[in-house]
């Protein structure tokens, strides 16, 4: 029988609850995300993420003294699972979204739906906001 090292982690969200005065929600919103000071922060242990692994070693050592071990995906964090498999499913969205003529779908609704969601897939990678067009995807 092999020994292994493994590195487990889980999240512990951290909130801070203030008032902003804006003009608008989204301006209230921008000010709580750039705002930087977190006094007064707490911790919500009752919401704390899975437990995930990141990291893992041959032998019993020291955690980074040898090199990594590769960690089967689904032992990871589902949000980043997630995250790369959203990658994925864009490229493969973004080659069925042209006929292989390279015209436009001939369904408008499916057009519209395949090209909203297109941009706001791509504002998410990019960390923008969604895109501004009402007909997009939530």
């Amino acid at each position: 029988m092999s020994t292994f090292t493994i590195e487990t982690t889980y999240r512990i969200p951290i909130y801070r609850q203030r008032s902003y005065q804006a003009d608008t929600l989204v301006e209230a919103c921008r000010l709580a995300i750039e705002d930087d000071d977190w006094e007064g922060q707490r911790e919500d242990y009752e919401s704390a993420g899975e437990t995930y692994v990141t990291g893992a070693w041959p032998g019993d050592v020291p955690p980074y003294s040898v090199p990594a071990l590769p960690i089967p995906s689904h032992f990871g964090e589902a949000l980043q699972r997630k995250a790369e498999h959203f990658e994925i499913l864009l490229g493969l969205l973004k080659v069925f979204a042209l006929p292989p003529d390279g015209g436009l779908a001939d369904e408008p609704f499916w057009c519209q739906r395949v090209h909203a969601a297109i941009a706001k897939a791509e504002a998410i990678l990019a960390g923008a906001r969604d895109p501004d067009d009402e007909g997009s995807v939530s």
